[in-house]
């Protein structure tokens, strides 16, 4: 299974309008949970129907509907005719291959973003689709899953923490968005401090477990790139909006999360340049000690040439050699091998080539 680009085999042949689901399902069913909430009420239940949710959006002044899975395209259309959302719009919702994007309207501000995650067993990040679809007094979530990192969210929803239940629906819009630039910012923090210990360990121990080390870390920034550059685009594109959903004083928020979205792409550019380092100093490393290795078998073998030549020499089978018949001569040759291997290594000892 590929974690770069979904298969897009359903979307075969099908008209530009027609919601297709693309993507692995992650939910067996459908769920709906709806927030209901003002300064002085707040009201969090699981919804089965959509008829039940008609009841419900019209009773409180601010809403929040949250959905968890995208695999039941009958209900993900009655939502939308519900809300009024168009069929295009739709149709990015549940492909969950959709590229991080903000589209803004006169009516409404659909916000398409990458959740990410750890896979804790695994070690490798892990994106799930989050789509936003904001109006007047209605947010709309679409997730792939049951679980995610606005729990903190709903903790001040649920306990009147902070302001967002004294504010408007687009500052729980700019909350959701901010804990998941933030948890983008933590998992950089994570995996930051894994690649500058890889600095040590590449110096002093350079083998094939770093380099692998290296190549996975590269891979899941890569992924990371791959989320974080197209959602700092859609979120940068905030500070020139101009629509009633967002007032001047909300405006400040969506200005700051675009400088923490920048800090996060910031983070992913530095690293990846460290590691493309490491991966020299790694290289380099390596062809140093193969050079030093090379420099020794080099030295033993131009030592040994003139042994071989001496050794050589004598091992020939003519009959007259005068050396042959000296008393002393086999330990001459010993003597004169001795002082050309000591002269040798004691020359290259003066050149420092060892």
């Amino acid at each position: 299974m590929t974690r770069f680009i979904a298969k897009q085999n359903n979307t075969k042949d099908v008209a530009p309008g027609n919601p297709v689901f693309v993507g692995n399902q992650k939910e067996e069913t459908t769920k709906i949970q709806f927030i209901g909430y003002d300064e002085h009420e707040f009201v969090e239940i699981e919804l089965t129907t959509i008829d039940e949710l008609k009841t419900y959006f019209n009773t409180y002044k601010k809403n929040w509907i949250n959905i968890d899975g995208l695999h039941d395209i009958a209900l993900i259309e009655e939502i939308g005719k519900l809300f009024n959302i168009h069929t295009l719009v739709l149709e990015d919702i549940v492909n969950t291959d959709q590229r991080p994007k903000v589209d803004i309207e006169e009516e409404y501000i659909f916000t398409s973003i990458k959740m990410m995650f750890l896979h804790k067993d695994k070690q490798q990040l892990e994106a799930e689709q989050v789509s936003m679809y904001l109006l007047k007094n209605v947010l709309i979530t679409f997730q792939e899953r049951h679980g995610d990192v606005f729990e903190s969210v709903r903790e001040r929803l649920r306990h009147k923490k902070g302001r967002v239940r004294s504010y408007n629906v687009t500052y729980l819009n700019y909350c959701l968005l901010d804990v998941i630039v933030d948890n983008y910012n933590f998992l950089m923090e994570t995996f930051g401090e894994k690649v500058e210990d890889l600095e040590d360990k590449i110096l002093l121990e350079p083998n094939k477990n770093i380099l692998q080390e290296i190549n996975k870390y590269k891979m899941e920034l890569n992924y990371f790139r791959k989320a974080i550059r197209p959602a700092r685009e859609g979120i940068n594109s905030f500070r020139a909006l101009k629509t009633e959903l967002i007032t001047k004083k909300e405006q400040p928020f969506f200005n700051d999360l675009n400088d923490l979205i920048q800090r996060s792409h910031d983070s992913v550019e530095n690293y990846k340049s460290m590691l493309t380092e490491q991966l020299t100093v790694y290289s380099t490393n390596v062809n140093n000690r193969l050079n030093d290795i090379m420099k020794i078998l080099t030295i033993f073998s131009v030592v040994f040439i003139p042994i071989s030549f001496i050794a050589g020499i004598y091992g020939t089978n003519f009959e007259y050699i005068p050396e042959l018949r000296y008393r002393g001569g086999y330990f001459a040759m010993w003597g004169v091998i001795l002082l050309i291997v000591i002269g040798m290594l004691g020359y290259f000892k003066y050149k420092k080539w060892f």
